[in-house]
């Protein structure tokens, strides 16, 4: 009787081999499939991303529909970065959704700031003027005799706020002036800032006399 391998230990090592090519086989087609449902999750969700995007683009923004259609220089490294397979699909479109996401926060983040109206940028030179002119009445009203009052608030009612107003015209001029264009003071929005510390002044002094 011969010691060596007969046909069936053959049979029984093909049987092995053919067995680890099913699993084999079974193991791959089973992560192709997760890879595909994988990669179709993510395309629902690139989808999702983009709808959004391309209606703000048109709606918003005035971009003609026919600058988002993908030209045929831009549908050749499309194709070839899915020419691999559901792997390569997955990866592709997971890159998509992190393109959309930077693009989301591109469009919805905050923008550069854009220039101050003359009003606003001239409030903020007026503005501090005028909070002096209400710390220089405030400062008299405490330190002044009694029976001198109603000429100092004279003096201060007269000439603290034009003298505020003035500072505030030069300084405007001296700042955002010196262009090819006239700046823009905005003489009322300087006069009412600079006669606000009278007004709360007299506010002021008339309810503490109301109170003694």
């Amino acid at each position: 009787m011969s010691d060596g391998p007969g046909p069936w230990d053959d049979y029984l090592a093909a049987a092995q081999r053919l067995d680890a090519v099913r699993r084999a086989a079974s193991a791959a087609a089973g992560e192709q499939a997760a890879t595909a449902q994988a990669a179709q999750q993510e395309l629902t969700a690139v989808r999702a991303r983009l709808a959004p995007q391309r209606a703000r683009l048109v709606q918003d923004l005035g971009v003609p529909e026919a600058r988002l259609i993908p030209q045929p220089a831009e549908q050749a490294p499309a194709a070839q970065a899915v020419a691999g397979g559901p792997t390569a699909v997955l990866a592709a479109l997971r890159q998509a959704r992190a393109t959309a996401d930077a693009a989301d926060a591109g469009m919805l983040g905050p923008g550069p700031a854009g220039p101050l109206r003359p009003w606003a940028r001239n409030l903020l030179v007026y503005g501090p003027f005028a909070a002096a002119v209400l710390i220089v009445q405030i400062v008299l009203y405490l330190v002044a005799p009694s029976g001198s009052l109603p000429t100092y608030a004279l003096l201060c009612g007269l000439s603290l706020p034009l003298l505020a107003y003035g500072l505030g015209w030069l300084t405007i001029g001296f700042v955002y002036g010196g262009g090819p264009q006239k700046v823009d003071r905005t003489p009322v929005v300087g006069a009412v800032t600079c006669l606000t510390p009278v007004l709360l002044t007299c506010m002021g002094v008339g309810l503490l006399a109301f109170i003694r």
